[in-house]
């Protein structure tokens, strides 16, 4: 696995260790419950995908509950995919799940001696370049997306590919950077969010450009997005928390090293309160159905937030 993603999920696994036990039972079971006859995992609606399967897997892990059954049939499901014309999303999401199972279970996926289908991931992710320097959510895209350059450059790392022009994609996340010190989604949106700002962070940590000292107003603009719920908003504009944005912004202001200036007691009180009854996290407080991609967030936000103070 990446050296980010590698940190990051250890650092969450750490955290949720600290978590009540039968906090962290309740929804292993919702999460194992969720997997269905194919072994894939899937959204609120349709079938099974990598993209569901990735966060599943993801929130059994560092839950300690990611079991070799569990494990094998996750696996051949994703087996069975990697001959399909997925989306990007779903092809990034296959090889990040596909790291998430060796690296948990042993059980390989994508064998280190395919270097044609790594070649053919590497090359179609070349379709997705724009002359800005970021990479486009489909080949037709003509302006850079941050979140998309974000998922590319993880899946470069993930697959052992070296990202071409590491300079240009500097050049663009600071293009896309706001005089609130918030990162933009794509170059004509009006106002920075929470999630671009950590897609851009987090870019700049993989590719080894982070200067945390030149993120100061960064850091600002992220502890002022939480909210009186106690979760993070999204963006200025949205007037309530959400699971995604709370988990996406902390784990950001810790790479800032500004988390403790963060009310660390409020953000696990509003993460608990996201909870469904029978197991599983909803995403934001008028939502009513658990999902398994909020339930990695819910879990993770918890267990960032224990990892910081234990003690709470």
């Amino acid at each position: 696995m990446s050296g980010y993603l590698n940190e990051l999920t250890l650092r969450l696994a750490i955290g949720a260790a600290n978590l009540a036990p039968d906090l962290r039972d309740s929804h292993a079971r919702w999460l194992q419950q969720c997997q269905r006859g194919d072994g894939g995992f899937a959204g609120r609606e349709g079938e099974s995908d990598p993209y569901y399967t990735a966060f599943a897997l993801r929130a059994l892990w560092i839950l300690d509950r990611l079991e070799e059954p569990v494990a094998a049939r996750a696996g051949e499901f994703l087996r069975q995919r990697m001959a399909r014309r997925d989306s990007v999303i779903d092809l990034i999401s296959l090889i990040f799940a596909a790291a998430i199972l060796e690296m948990a279970t042993g059980e390989v996926v994508i064998s280190d001696d395919d270097t044609t289908w790594r070649k053919k991931v590497a090359d179609m992710l070349a379709t997705l370049r724009c002359d800005d320097g970021g990479f486009a959510k489909t080949p037709e895209g003509r302006a850079g997306s941050t979140y998309q350059t974000f998922l590319t450059v993880l899946c470069h790392e993930l697959m052992d590919v070296p990202v071409p022009d590491v300079e240009g994609i500097t050049r663009f996340l600071d293009s896309q950077r706001h005089e609130d010190g918030g990162y933009l989604e794509i170059r004509v949106a009006k106002r920075a969010g929470v999630n671009p700002t950590a897609a851009a962070i987090g870019t700049l940590k993989t590719l080894g450009r982070l200067d945390v000292s030149d993120q100061s107003d960064t850091a600002e603009f992220l502890l002022e997005m939480q909210s009186q719920e106690g979760g993070l908003s999204a963006n200025t504009r949205i007037p309530f928390a959400d699971l995604l944005s709370s988990f996406t912004g902390l784990t950001t202001l810790v790479d800032l090293a500004a988390a403790d200036q963060l009310s660390l007691p409020r953000l696990r009180q509003y993460a608990e309160s996201m909870q469904a009854p029978g197991g599983g996290f909803v995403g934001f407080a008028l939502d009513q159905t658990p999902d398994v991609e909020y339930t990695f967030y819910g879990l993770a936000t918890l267990a960032m937030c224990a990892g910081l103070n234990p003690s709470q």
